[in-house]
């Protein structure tokens, strides 16, 4: 039979058909296999690191003085501006001291009147004892005479003891600064009639340079790192504190703890510690809530993971993926205890020398082999 010639269409096709088949061969060769994937690892290393923690405190005046008068009277003049820093006995009101003047010279007379009196008691005495020597007057009257001479001068003591007490009270119509420090507003004015046990004070000082913190902390807490400092797991810290202020910027200076109270607060278990910070520029304010870093102890050959490369499984634990001697990944439970930096306290899971990977974690899974390189080097 004569072979009859195929239509152009279905040339075309069997074209297209044998070119697929070709490149479907083709393709199936020269695929390339995937080699282990480069991850990001460190090697962990050991050292003494310093476990601190924050917390809660507020600060308070070192010292404070309700100012009050001590005598009764109309305030005259107000001495000071109000929100000023005052020295100690430096004039704050004067109080009408016309009374108490008056009394002053009262008592001066007093005295000098006194003073007269056992002058002449004395000379008298001296004459008598004289004449009694030579029976010329009888022994009673001479001991007359000698205990009018005491009474005079008794009576001169009582009189110079009465105007000391004007004195005083006459120094007292000016009300003086028992401390230095920040002076608050006044309560009272010129013209306000005030008396010696008045409730209500003039003013109020604070000193403010240096401050107090009063800090407080768990007494779980103390009793766990006492414990801790005496089975000789931690090493005691440094009594160097640092502070943060309410807007979270830090204090520029630093202080030092100065005592702990010897009682736990039954109400909120916690027990309170004291500190002092310099405050030369008066930023800190009686009253003002802060964070305290205070440093806690020193653990020797801690381990530090970052943060970066510890994850949480479903249950909330801290699991990690350490690249074993022979590359292979490794998924490893972990105990961390503590924030240092941008790094956690590990207490169990991880030994000093092991590779835990830190870029690339989401590459890789448990049991593959990979290319680790160390970070910051060159991949």
């Amino acid at each position: 039979m004569p072979i009859l010639p195929l239509p152009s269409r279905s040339l075309f096709g069997l074209a297209m058909l044998l070119c697929s088949l070709g490149l479907a061969g083709c393709g199936e060769k020269e695929a390339p296999q995937r080699g282990p994937v480069e991850v990001g690892v460190l090697t962990l290393t050991s050292g003494p690191v310093t476990v601190s923690t924050e917390l809660p405190g507020r600060t308070a005046s070192t010292m404070i003085s309700e100012v009050r008068p001590q005598v009764a009277g109309i305030i005259q003049k107000r001495l000071f501006e109000e929100g000023s820093y005052v020295k100690a006995g430096q004039p704050l009101y004067q109080i009408d001291p016309s009374l108490y003047r008056a009394s002053h010279n009262e008592a001066n007379a007093a005295l000098s009147s006194a003073q007269a009196t056992l002058a002449a008691a004395q000379a008298r005495a001296t004459r008598y004892r004289a004449l009694a020597d030579g029976d010329a007057v009888s022994r009673q009257d001479r001991d007359d005479v000698l205990a009018a001479a005491r009474q005079a001068e008794a009576a001169v003591a009582q009189a110079r003891a009465q105007l000391d007490t004007a004195s005083i009270n006459l120094r007292f119509t000016k009300v003086y600064a028992p401390i230095s420090g920040r002076i608050g507003r006044s309560l009272v004015t010129p013209g306000a009639l005030v008396t010696a046990n008045q409730a209500t004070a003039l003013a109020t000082i604070q000193q403010l340079d240096p401050i107090y913190v009063d800090i407080t902390q768990s007494s779980a807490k103390l009793l766990q790192l006492r414990r801790a400092l005496a089975a000789g797991q931690v090493l005691p810290a440094s009594a160097t504190i640092r502070l943060k202020l309410d807007d979270g910027t830090d204090y520029p200076q630093s202080g030092t703890i100065e005592f702990t109270e010897p009682i736990v607060d039954p109400n909120s278990g916690t027990v309170t510690l004291r500190a002092r910070f310099p405050n030369p520029d008066g930023l800190l304010m009686p009253g003002m809530f802060v964070r305290v870093v205070a440093p806690q102890s020193v653990v020797p050959n801690a381990i530090l993971a970052p943060q970066r490369g510890v994850s949480r499984d479903a249950k909330g634990a801290a699991t990690v993926l350490v690249v074993t001697k022979d590359n292979k990944v490794e998924r490893r439970t972990i105990t961390v205890e503590n924030a240092i930096g941008d790094k956690w306290l590990v207490t169990e899971g991880l030994k000093t020398g092991e590779r835990i990977i830190v870029e690339g974690i989401n590459k890789v899974s448990v049991g593959d082999t990979v290319k680790p390189v160390p970070v910051g080097a060159d991949k």
